[in-house]
């Protein structure tokens, strides 16, 4: 639920509309910090807000990132005057090739591979690197499993900043190397994404300069996948969608597409009508699936084995909240093999022109599988979010596609390869 009250005290940083950090579970407020614990309890801390008022028009006139929504971020009143990637703004596709392929009425694609390192990761790395900026940091640092990693080297180069990443040694080549190139400084560490999250705390506790994006910073990153929300409202010409399937790694994404859509109802600029929303994982990392299925409202961790490698988060920090927003709104949780995933990156790359990593194949398999079971409504219109390129996972696809064949220069040969093909 939205946090719009303001603190007894007047915050002692600009970071916009944000007014005190609050405690998920038990409500005590503490004063904008660099803080991601509640000091009574050790529950996870959100932003809360007094927003202004906020009109479609005004929002409609701002830059065509997500800085149009910077009255609703924890972000300064002149974050845009700051040199930043710019993320956000991203097309919404009209999938009705891939709508007729799964037998559903109406499918949108949100799709975030357009943004500057071609995931969704660009709009969290800027709402942390601006409040960041303001809080008094000077190194921008994360533990990853690629996207985030892409992201924070790119936004620290570009804002002149050092910065510091952590990874599993075991990441995907292209992602490593499309964090290399931006020429901070990257670590790769022996062990899962677990293994470097801890690692990531350790050092957040060491360096007080250092801005873990997901760490020490993470209640206000955290607040950038609203604007996912944001987005698909606007651009739906400011409505709210009937269903939306979203991938779940550590949960936090799911949590505020739906605190998204419910800001905008709370502020007037849609009308609130339902909407369901339902999470999609990987069966070798699906930890918040598994309780799902079970019933059950605490996460048990699992040790990731899987392609989709931006999702193998075992141990999900959001996903008990996951668990809330999904029940909340009549959603579930589902699940793919491999196969399954690599199944539906081919699937929209060949209705839609749309090469998604392997999340979106989780995404658009999960989207297939809950249609087949009769838990997801096919006649409801639908978004999916693709979140990140193909391009950073091509190892998932290339034993799967490659030439229809391999031709001599001659027209006949060409006709030969053409007739024989299945």
């Amino acid at each position: 639920m939205t946090l719009t009250a303001a603190p007894e005290t007047t915050p002692a940083y600009d970071l916009g509309s944000a007014r005190a950090l609050s405690c998920r579970e038990c409500r005590h407020r503490i004063p904008l910090a660099a803080e991601f614990a509640c000091p009574r309890c050790f529950g996870p801390l959100e932003v809360a807000y007094e927003f202004p008022a906020v009109t479609r028009a005004s929002i409609e006139a701002g830059p065509k990132s997500i800085w149009r929504y910077k009255d609703l971020l924890p972000v300064p009143s002149t974050v845009e005057q700051h040199a930043n990637t710019e993320p956000g703004l991203t097309r919404l596709i009209e999938a009705d090739n891939l709508a007729r392929a799964l037998g559903v009425r109406k499918i949108w694609i949100k799709d975030d591979t357009g943004n500057p390192t071609h995931s969704f990761k660009d709009r969290v790395v800027a709402v942390a690197l601006a409040a960041a900026r303001e809080l008094g940091f000077s190194v921008l640092c994360c533990p990853s499993t690629g996207n985030l990693a892409n992201a924070v080297a790119a936004a620290a180069a570009r804002a002149g900043w050092d910065s510091v990443v952590l990874i599993p040694s075991s990441l995907e080549q292209a992602k490593i190397v499309t964090t290399a190139v931006y020429g901070g400084t990257l670590l790769a560490v022996d062990g899962n994404y677990d293994d470097v999250n801890r690692l990531a705390t350790e050092l957040a506790a060491e360096h007080e300069d250092w801005a873990f994006v997901n760490v020490n910073v993470r209640p206000y990153y955290a607040e950038g996948s609203k604007t996912l929300g944001y987005e698909v409202a606007e651009q739906l010409g400011w409505r709210l969608p009937e269903q939306v399937v979203v991938p779940v790694a550590s949960g936090s994404q799911l949590t505020k597409i739906d605190k998204g859509f419910t800001e905008l109802g709370e502020l007037g600029l849609v009308e609130p009508t339902p909407y369901t929303v339902f999470g999609a994982q990987a069966t070798g990392c699906s930890p918040v699936a598994s309780a799902f299925e079970a019933g059950h409202d605490v996460i048990q961790p699992q040790k990731p084995d899987t392609i989709a490698r931006s999702l193998a988060i075992g141990n999900p920090a959001d996903g008990p909240y996951v668990l809330d927003s999904v029940r909340r709104t009549g959603g579930s949780v589902g699940h793919v093999s491999d196969e399954e995933v690599v199944a539906g990156i081919r699937l929209l790359a060949r209705t839609e022109g749309v090469f998604a990593e392997t999340a979106g194949g989780v995404t658009v398999a999960t989207t297939k599988k809950l249609l087949e079971a009769g838990t997801l409504d096919p006649d409801a219109e639908t978004v999916l979010m693709i979140t990140g390129d193909g391009l950073k996972t091509l190892d998932a696809v290339s034993g799967e596609v490659g030439p229809t064949a391999t031709v001599p220069s001659t027209s006949r040969a060409v006709r030969e390869a053409l007739a024989n093909r299945g």
